[in-house]
């Protein structure tokens, strides 16, 4: 169990449902167009839910060996914020089964010619979206409300104490989750998302000392010649 900072992650879950709102409007667009063109039309909106989808489950995974796990209904909660990750890992599926939809007439004689089975897909991915919304919002409140409750406080900390006992348990506070991206068509990248860790010294590198004056400097002196004897002068 690592010990991380849960304000930190709040703040996170928070964000998830906002940018979830924002995909799954992006979504129910592309399903009212023509989509005459679906691998341009539905693409971009399918890899977005892709790629949204691969931190939530990140952020599952920190959240699971962290100690959100021990305090109150920390399994519970776990399970659920794993079933919402799902459901945004099922949209992106049932985006990208939308394209497929539309062009599998170029390769089944079989297939609908129209764009219905695509339309239907995209609803369901909307519909995945919202409800995977409904549970990040209830979770990231549910966690703020006990962070900020000195009751529920003093409760967890007794609970992550217990488990605190268990081999394991380390007491350094960490945040290796990454930050959730701002998917609205609007969004830029922004600068410095990720924060850059400077690499300590390798195992087998030996590291300067820093602890010489400054002006002190260390030199390899030349080996000391042999005198040269003098001439002698004829007698």
């Amino acid at each position: 169990m690592q010990i991380i900072d849960l304000v930190e992650q709040t703040r996170l879950l928070g964000q998830v449902a906002p940018t979830l709102q924002t995909l799954r409007e992006e979504v129910e667009s592309v399903r009212a167009g023509e989509i005459a063109k679906p691998v341009r039309e539905i693409g971009p909106t399918a890899i977005r839910v892709q790629n949204f989808a691969m931190q939530c489950t990140q952020q599952a995974l920190t959240l699971s060996t962290s100690q959100y796990a021990a305090m109150k209904d920390g399994h519970e909660n776990l399970a659920k914020l794993v079933e919402a990750s799902v459901l945004v890992s099922s949209a992106a599926y049932l985006c990208t089964f939308a394209i497929h939809s539309r062009t599998e007439v170029l390769l089944y004689d079989d297939a609908d010619e129209t764009s219905a089975a695509s339309r239907s897909c995209l609803t369901k991915a909307a519909e995945e979206l919202d409800g995977a919304a409904k549970t990040y919002r209830r979770l990231a409140h549910q966690l703020s409300f006990r962070l900020a409750s000195f009751a529920a406080q003093r409760e967890d900390q007794e609970l992550i104490g217990r488990a605190a006992g268990s081999p394991g348990v380390t007491g350094v506070p960490r945040n290796d989750a990454p930050p959730h991206e701002d998917l609205s068509p609007s969004a830029e990248p922004a600068a410095g998302a990720h924060a850059v860790r400077v690499p300590t010294a390798a195992a087998g590198h030996r590291t300067p000392r820093t602890d010489l004056p400054a002006s002190s400097s260390t030199t390899i002196a030349p080996p000391p010649t042999a005198p040269v004897p003098r001439s002698l002068g004829r007698k």
